[in-house]
């Protein structure tokens, strides 16, 4: 007698729906799923100590290998502070009119280089880390924050040269240097914020980090960063929509306040209408709608 074999009938693919309640009846989650908001504010509150170490370690190793090191924290900015009073202030004469031009040069070539390099620095910061990205897990914000964390420490290195600066010319130690404190945490609140919008779209698009140096370039010139906008703005005749925006720039708004804080001829008529209103609410804007634009592609960062 031969002996039949009979194959049983294959068993039907469950369906993808049988599938996530399995997973989910055992405790199985999405591998790098985005959290809550409020649980990725925890979770990012939670390595507040990684991000102080992580923006410490970067600003050491950043001139590690140069002769002269740390140095180099001040030597840079007040290098391109050199260049600049040269080409516009000597050469332009953008210095006329202008009362303690190398003070107020140097503040807002210091407070623009903050901005500019922690939004470069933010620019690159998931695309340049995506070993540590996909290595390991930990809220992918903590990177341009940190990054701009980085950039506030090298600030604070500067203000002691342009302290110095102050004094050699004359420039008066006042109540209103305390103003620097609220000015920088707003500055700080901002530069994360748009630090973070980099981020999201210099992962999906790492071209953007070489296109930024003329976009920066160019907002620079507008910022008011060799030059009086309140001068500049009395001996034209501009529109009034481009004084507008010349006046609301949060750049230049930055600047102002910071050399209205540190320098006694720079006066508050000399500020625009509304100014620490529109530094609260540029801070505001970029820091919450960044973080929040951030966070949704939470679970995209360093797949492909």
């Amino acid at each position: 007698m031969s002996q039949v074999l009979h194959t049983p009938p294959p068993t039907p693919a469950q369906p993808e729906d049988d599938l996530s309640a399995l997973a989910a009846r055992h405790g199985l989650t999405v591998s790098g799923a985005r959290p809550s908001l409020p649980d990725y504010v925890r979770q990012l509150w939670a390595r507040r100590h990684f991000i102080t170490a992580f923006a410490t370690a970067k600003l050491t190793a950043q001139y590690s290998q140069a002769k002269l090191g740390q140095v180099w924290q001040v030597a840079t900015p007040l290098l391109n502070a050199a260049v600049y009073y040269f080409i516009f202030g000597v050469l332009l004469g953008t210095k006329h009119g202008v009362a303690d031009y190398i003070p107020f040069l140097v503040t807002g070539v210091f407070v623009w280089t903050f901005t500019q390099n922690s939004i470069m620095a933010g620019t690159r910061a998931i695309s340049g880390n995506l070993g540590l990205v996909r290595a390991l897990h930990f809220p992918r914000a903590a990177l341009p924050v940190s990054f701009a964390l980085q950039q506030l420490q090298q600030l604070l290195f500067s203000m002691a040269a342009l302290i110095v600066i102050l004094f050699c010319f004359g420039v008066p130690i006042g109540l209103s240097w305390l103003l620097t404190i609220p000015v920088l945490l707003l500055q700080s609140v901002f530069n994360a914020g748009v630090s973070m919008i980099m981020a999201r779209m210099g992962a999906k698009t790492p071209d953007i980090a070489q296109l930024m140096p003329f976009i920066l370039r160019t907002w620079m010139y507008v910022s008011g960063v060799m030059f009086s906008i309140d001068k500049t703005l009395k001996n034209t005749t501009l529109p009034h929509t481009v004084q507008v925006l010349l006046e609301a720039n949060p750049a230049a708004v930055y600047i102002d306040l910071m050399r209205f804080a540190l320098i006694d001829s720079f006066h508050a008529k000399m500020l625009p209408h509304h100014v620490w209103a529109f530094a609260l609410g540029w801070a505001l804007l970029a820091g919450v709608g960044g973080f929040i634009y951030f966070w949704k592609a939470e679970e995209r960062y360093g797949r492909g």
